[in-house]
């Protein structure tokens, strides 16, 4: 089959590779039809790539049409159409039962003291083959697989592998109130459905922020209150500006939907993540994971922005292990802080209902490009440097 396989920094490739087979009862094997490119994979395409190996398989968005179960997948069968979350889970561990896939005690990557594994993400993950391919084998599908139905288009159902869930939790662990703020900061593919999400919950006014015109005018055209960072001498100023519109205080809640591609001082580019790519691969990962520090521009942005007393929700990844953070502030200011990776089955079944023909949250057409899957190269470029106003770009094998 054709699968899009990492090769090095900023050098993915279409390759043929071997089908993916039943391994474990519990797998099942579909056909891709449409596959996402996500702004996490840029990571692997950029930063973390001293846990790649070459010939990795990308991807971890995907839905398609199951060809394959395993004899303990009781609830799906050839033909079914589905929707597959990024992180692999079990659904019965005490991790799964209190609403936390992501920390799955069956398929936690202990070897490397991480969380659940994931498909198409490093090492550190599992080093699982991933989504960006023709098709995909699914371990734990006796759980992970979302049934989804026939007739509308895949673009209805995909995001539920990751963008919708990620906004959603975002979203929830921003604890706005009903009728209050809420400042997203980065209006990529997670922050501009972040603040769609916040908008049909309640929240009565969504500030968005970012440094693309593209991105700002489609925020803009669905009722944000957007700011081009660019306007401004400095992050200061910015803030300045959003506390004038609430009352002096700040946003009841800020949405970190940027994370460590945030725009840092020139020192920070040469942070042990990006320095640790130029180190021999046997030393290059270790180094990376005791010392790397994130670009924290937009994680300080957050801080002094939120009102005290306010909540941070960090969606956006990070990955550093010995990064500064402004502790005094965040003390003095009484902030409360969630994060992590979306636990996608957590949140499935509330979203369902919204993915109805009147869409509310815009899914029929939030995808800016549809590429076939060889044009996979092409298509990670353009995602990386923000060309052709790109947002969220799908692939089809």
């Amino acid at each position: 089959m054709k699968a899009v396989t990492w090769q090095g920094k900023r050098d993915v490739r279409v390759e043929d590779v071997p089908d993916p087979k039943i391994e474990e009862p519990t797998d099942a094997v579909i056909r891709i039809t449409s596959t996402g490119l996500c702004g996490s994979d840029l990571h692997l395409y950029e930063v973390l790539t001293a846990f790649m190996t070459p010939g990795d398989i990308l991807g971890h968005e995907p839905m398609g049409i199951v060809e394959e179960v395993g004899a303990g997948v009781p609830d799906l069968a050839a033909g079914d159409r589905v929707v597959v979350p990024f992180q692999i889970a079990c659904g019965d561990c005490w991790m799964c039962l209190t609403g936390l896939p992501t920390q799955c005690e069956t398929t936690q990557v202990t070897s490397e003291g991480m969380g659940a594994a994931l498909f198409g993400y490093t090492r550190l993950y599992g080093a699982v083959p991933g989504a960006q391919a023709e098709y995909l084998r699914v371990p734990q599908a006796q759980f992970g697989p979302i049934k989804i139905p026939e007739g509308p288009p895949d673009d209805r159902f995909l995001y539920l592998s990751d963008v919708l869930p990620t906004a959603w939790q975002a979203v929830s662990y921003a604890g706005i109130p009903q009728g209050g703020s809420v400042a997203v900061l980065g209006l990529g593919p997670i922050g501009d459905m972040a603040c769609r999400v916040a908008q049909v919950r309640g929240a009565g006014r969504v500030f968005g922020v970012d440094l693309v015109n593209a991105r700002l005018r489609r925020a803009k055209s669905r009722g944000v209150e957007v700011y081009n960072l660019r306007h401004f001498d400095n992050e200061k100023e910015l803030i300045e500006a959003i506390r004038d519109e609430t009352d002096g205080r700040g946003p009841d809640a800020v949405i970190d939907a940027v994370g460590t591609e945030a725009h840092g001082s020139a020192a920070a580019r040469l942070a042990p993540q990006q320095a640790s790519a130029l180190l021999p691969r046997r030393i290059s990962g270790p180094f990376a994971e005791r010392f790397s520090v994130d670009r924290l521009a937009a994680l300080h942005t957050a801080i002094e922005l939120v009102r005290r007393g306010g909540t941070l929700s960090l969606t956006g990844v990070y990955g550093g292990m010995a990064d500064p953070l402004p502790m005094l502030t965040m003390f003095d200011k009484q902030i409360q802080i969630r994060m992590g990776q979306a636990n996608v089955r957590r949140w499935s079944d509330d979203i369902l209902p919204y993915l109805t023909d009147e869409d509310p949250l815009g899914v029929d057409d939030f995808a800016t490009h549809r590429l076939p899957l060889t044009d996979a190269p092409h298509a990670y470029e353009m995602f990386q440097k923000k060309q052709d106003g790109a947002v969220k770009v799908l692939m089809h094998p």
